[in-house]
């Protein structure tokens, strides 16, 4: 079992690399179209929470003792970028740019981190139940890589920088699987609040660092934006009916 999670982690996670890698071989295109890409991450983080995290983490559960977590999970994004900028700031522009492109990464790697251990528990279940969820983990981070590496051309990075930093966040997955088969025996009561942390900390990405990046950005074309905002919800959405987890 234990070689099954960690391939099934892999294609939940590095293969979900490969919307991110063919947006890489046009990169002058995709920096022209970098903040339309911010746009369509916050409906992907967005449709993420609400379709998928935060309904599978209340089911069964009293929703305001795991509501109590997806607020830790946005206190601690808050804190994390603060103490960033604390650290690290000279030019307040590049300081934002910078911070926010850092808290998704960080982000992403909870995430991901998550969707490990969720693959593990899955497999400790049924073999059905394992192949099930890494079919629906790989959908849902295809398009999310897709905007997580739109918002690091945005934000300036190299392509080599981003593919990195990605392959990076994208690796948390095998090892939270890994975890999750170790610490299954203690952790699998824990999985809905790990789930609503992560909730919180893409709300806070969502809202708190992407949208406003739009808003100061698009200087009057809005509206434009909404329309891959709603795609990247609907992606999620759309998944969720298909493959539901």
């Amino acid at each position: 079992m234990f070689l099954q999670i960690i391939i099934a982690s892999l294609v939940g996670s590095i293969v979900a690399l490969v919307g991110g890698v063919v947006l890489l071989a046009k990169e002058s295109l995709a920096r022209k179209l970098s903040l339309v890409l911010v746009s369509f991450a916050v409906g992907a983080l967005l449709g993420a929470v609400f379709f998928d995290l935060l309904p599978e983490a209340v089911e069964g559960n009293d929703p305001r003792g795991i509501f109590i977590f997806v607020i830790l999970g946005l206190l601690a994004l808050y804190s994390f970028e603060k103490g960033l900028k604390w650290y690290h700031c000279h030019d307040k522009e590049m300081c934002d740019i910078h911070t926010f492109s850092t808290t998704v990464l960080f982000g992403d790697a909870i995430h991901n981190f998550i969707d490990g251990v969720v693959i593990a528990l899955s497999f400790n279940l049924s073999f059905e139940a394992g192949v099930a969820t890494t079919i629906a983990v790989f959908f849902h981070e295809v398009p999310q890589e897709i905007g997580d590496f739109g918002v690091l051309l945005h934000a300036g990075y190299t392509k080599a920088k981003v593919f990195l930093y990605n392959l990076l966040t994208a690796l948390t997955t095998p090892i939270g699987a890994v975890f999750g088969y170790i610490a299954l025996p203690f952790i699998s009561g824990f999985l809905p609040q790990l789930i609503a942390f992560a909730a919180g900390s893409f709300i806070y990405i969502a809202v708190s660092d992407l949208m406003p990046e739009l808003r100061h950005k698009t200087k009057g074309a809005d509206l434009i934006h909404l329309v891959p905002i709603f795609l990247g919800i609907l992606i999620i959405w759309g998944v969720g009916m298909i493959l539901p987890e």
